[in-house]
């Protein structure tokens, strides 16, 4: 989810997996849904160098003062993917850039654990407590009677659990027939991830599929290249609330300037008035500040604001080199990843701590590699998003051939500015397929706040949108009186629907004509997305489309299931409980049983 979950690109034997940077997650932005393996044991946390301070939030500018809230960051990369933006949990917390599982915040080594980085969810003092009926029972009920209208064989599947009945919200219907289950429906639960389904659902019903951000460039009036390429006045930039642009995007953008004569840039004044302060402290969720998951929003977000850690092996003196992409001002990077001759077990682990000092960010490096895997990526916050968009325009211009005498500042566009060139992004229908899918939690954020722009006030804000989106739920007969959307991510610990409310949901949605794009968006079992490990040799593999959540205490599937009679299932499953990893193979025999009606 969420989806914005660390990214990681892995290449052996000429096989190359990799994560697309515009969520960093992967982003991801996902939250800790990231889409990872179990996370892999952490490297001891590196003791600072003399005169370092741990990094507690993404540092604005060189020497940036530690944001509050934060705690001292020493994660490693998780196994396999991010995304902004992981399977959920952390698969709520990981996702690459761009592709994010900026997904689900990290919760069990199985997703990126919501308080802690993508692997395995640790214990977070710090997190508020839950709210009623959606965080994890203050004490576990005594074990109770097995859940009525199961099949024996899902019983079973259930008491292998060793949940409390009280810890599960589940409904199970047939589109168009009669129910099959419902247990504990109109309990508020924390969704994790699966809040996703609401924030975009909302947004494609009302902005429709083929809604799209523009990212402007503008000049006033009059104003012209002179005989050097040289520009007279200011270039205003007016953001779109872009969620998905990649640097690729960006360099695309400032190629038109060039094209049109524009060499010498003075002033770039950045005009972000469609939000307002909507900035977070990323490292507040979790302690985790550098995860693309937990990536903050922003008018102006490229690449989900996440660097790129490009580790070439040099094998001839048996080291790895690490190169930093875009190269950030202020940042440097220390310390060293050992190399070793065993044979590649799996995707490398690095560990990375930020530290700032009176220069800026030192990311230190820590770690042994085998050789044999071959070159790979990682991708890391350092800045916030308006320092690090400033940075990646001034080198991608400087690349271009272009000069910046002056400054990038904040700014509003005037009225009667002359557009130059605009960059369009991919329509929401495409948009919500990464957020969906890979649970991108920056681009899931990015989207509420655009709803609330087009739709409510501007300078749109999170409370703001999120009132917007229950009006336009409202109006779709989904009332939803226990919704707390927050901040639309389900990277979250106050998140909460009910699973009547979201089985409602899927049910309007599929009786929408927007049913082919919302489905579409949804990760297929066994094939794509943060179930693309799941129930592979299982005949259910592809006959499922589904959103997961994983927070520390919560797991949750919701989406739709073909059966062999070719009937229609819609199924939601949320569980808010210590334990509530152990629900995953439940999860999986219902999709399964379903799969076989």
């Amino acid at each position: 989810m969420v989806g914005l979950k660390w990214i990681v690109r892995w290449r052996r034997a000429g096989w190359a997996a990799a994560m697309i940077l515009a969520a960093g997650a992967a982003h991801a932005q996902a939250g800790p849904e990231a889409v990872f393996p179990p996370a892999l044991p952490a490297l001891p946390d590196a003791a600072p160098l003399p005169g370092h301070r741990p990094l507690s939030g993404a540092a604005s500018l060189p020497g940036a003062a530690r944001l509050p809230g934060a705690s001292p960051l020493s994660g490693l990369a998780p196994a396999g993917e991010l995304s902004a933006q992981a399977d959920d949990g952390p698969a709520d917390e990981a996702a690459p850039p761009g592709e994010s599982t900026q997904g689900e915040a990290p919760a069990a080594p199985a997703e990126p654990a919501a308080a802690g980085a993508p692997g395995a969810l640790g214990p977070n003092p710090a997190d508020p407590a839950p709210p009623v009926g959606s965080a994890t029972p203050s004490a576990p009920p005594a074990a109770s009677a097995l859940p009525q209208g199961l099949p024996p064989e899902l019983q079973q599947a259930w008491k292998k659990t060793g949940l409390p009945l009280s810890s599960l919200s589940l409904v199970v219907r047939q589109i168009d027939g009669p129910g099959l289950v419902s247990i504990n429906a109109a309990q508020p639960r924390n969704p994790a991830s699966v809040m996703k389904l609401v924030t975009t659902w909302a947004a494609l019903a009302e902005l429709g599929p083929g809604y799209v951000w523009r990212t402007e460039l503008l000049a006033d009036p009059g104003v012209r290249p002179d005989a050097k390429g040289a520009l007279a006045g200011p270039l205003y930039l007016r953001a779109g609330g872009d969620p998905q642009m990649t640097l690729t995007d960006m360099w695309s953008l400032l190629r038109e300037l060039r094209l049109r004569g524009i060499r010498q840039i003075p002033d770039l004044v950045v005009d972000r008035s469609i939000f307002g302060d909507v900035g977070i402290d990323t490292g507040a969720f979790d302690g985790a500040a550098d995860r693309p998951y937990n990536a903050s929003p922003d008018a102006l977000m490229v690449g989900f604001g996440a660097m790129r850690l490009i580790f070439l092996p040099e094998p001839a003196t048996r080291t790895w080199r690490p190169v930093m992409d875009p190269p950030l001002p202020g940042v440097t990077l220390e310390g060293r990843v050992e190399w070793s001759d065993v044979r590649c077990p799996g995707p490398p682990v690095v560990g990375t701590q930020p530290l700032v000092t009176a220069q800026g960010v030192t990311v230190r490096l820590s770690g042994k590699v085998a050789g044999s895997c071959g070159e790979f990526s990682l991708y890391r916050l350092a800045l916030e998003q308006p320092a690090f968009s400033a940075a990646v325009i001034r080198h991608l211009w400087q690349e271009l051939g272009g000069t910046m005498t002056g400054r990038v500042r904040a700014g509003k566009v005037p009225p009667d500015a002359v557009l130059l060139a605009a960059h369009e992004s991919p329509p929401l229908g495409d948009v919500i397929r990464t957020i969906n899918k890979r649970s991108n939690n920056v681009m899931a954020r990015t989207v509420l706040l655009t709803l609330g722009a087009e739709r409510g006030a501007r300078p749109a804000t999170v409370q703001g949108a999120g009132m917007v989106a229950r009006t336009v739920l409202a109006r779709q007969g989904l009332p939803m009186p226990e919704l707390n959307i927050e901040n639309g991510s389900g990277l979250s610990r106050t998140g909460a629907v009910s699973a009547a409310s979201l089985a409602q949901l899927l049910d309007v949605a599929w009786h929408s004509p927007l049913m082919p794009e919302f489905v579409s968006s949804l990760a297929i079992a066994g094939v794509d997305g943060t179930v693309r490990r799941r129930l592979r040799g299982n005949p259910a593999r592809g006959q499922a489309h589904l959103k997961t959540g994983s927070l520390r205490d919560v797991r949750a599937i919701a989406g739709y299931v073909m059966g062999e009679s070719g009937r229609r299932y819609l199924v939601v499953s949320l569980v808010n409980h210590e334990q509530a990893a152990a629900v995953r193979s439940f999860d999986d025999a219902l999709v399964a049983w379903l799969s076989t009606r």
